[in-house]
């Protein structure tokens, strides 16, 4: 019988979804006894853990919903490489009030500059402090979208791209797009336009698009709803693969 109370308890907190007050009472019960703590400061103390772990979980749960394809954070971006980024903007960016605003991010260079790294940094971000983002290739995006025209499930994959807070389109202008994969991409900009943010990231210069896009018309449609509130990063300089190659060749 003297166990009822406890075995009542853990299915209690069990029921009300309190992993954290589960594995964690009777430890700090024991501290807070020691340390002289009364009830008030020893539940004050369970609720922060619980608290703090639920925060741990949700932003887990969120960088999983990304899907991204590594986790990097700009704190290992190497801005000495890019002289030319400007750092100030950067950090800036990566406090997220540009989603909250709802404005875009274009981050122009050749390969290998850090503009995925730069990306993948800004959506780790928008994770942590509980938006909703989801990270993708511009050919990935298009091929799913065809995909969904196929299986009648479009609307419903562009409800889900619009309710993200931010999107993240990353290598546009690897692969020139079909005329329909064009269009369809042009709806997902179109329709998250003044409603929700998108980071693009493009190894050709706003000149070029046409050659991803197909018709200038299109193209110009494309430009004028991302720059109409936006902030580009001009990551020009060596490629970091290159780099770390010739270093590796020259150690050998």
């Amino acid at each position: 019988m003297t166990d009822a109370p406890q075995v009542l308890l853990e299915h209690h907190l069990k029921k009300l979804k309190l992993p954290t007050f589960q594995s964690e009472h009777a430890k700090l019960a024991q501290q807070c006894a020691a340390e002289g703590r009364d009830h008030v400061q020893y539940l004050l103390r369970l609720c922060e853990l619980e608290l703090i772990e639920r925060e741990r979980r949700m932003v887990e749960r969120r960088i999983k919903a990304a899907k991204f394809p590594a986790t990097k954070s700009l704190d290992s971006f190497d801005f000495k490489a890019i002289p030319s980024l400007n750092k100030v903007l950067v950090t800036e960016l990566a406090r997220c009030e540009f989603v909250s605003r709802r404005e875009n991010i274009i981050a122009l260079g050749p390969s290998g500059t850090g503009k995925t790294h730069a990306a993948l940094g800004f959506g780790l971000a928008a994770c942590q402090k509980g938006m909703r983002v989801r990270f993708v290739t511009a050919a990935a995006l298009v091929h799913e979208m065809i995909e969904a025209v196929d299986e009648r499930r479009l609307q419903r994959l562009q409800k889900q791209l619009t309710a993200q807070d931010l999107l993240i389109i990353d290598e546009l202008g690897f692969v020139p797009l079909s005329k329909t994969g064009a269009e369809l991409l042009f709806e997902v900009i179109s329709q998250r336009y003044e409603r929700g943010s998108i980071i693009i990231t493009s190894n050709l210069p706003f000149d070029e698009w046409t050659e991803v896009f197909g018709t200038e018309r299109l193209t110009g449609a494309i430009l004028d709803r991302l720059t109409h509130h936006v902030h580009i990063l001009e990551m020009n300089g060596d490629s970091f693969r290159l780099r770390q190659s010739r270093k590796a060749k020259s150690k050998g």
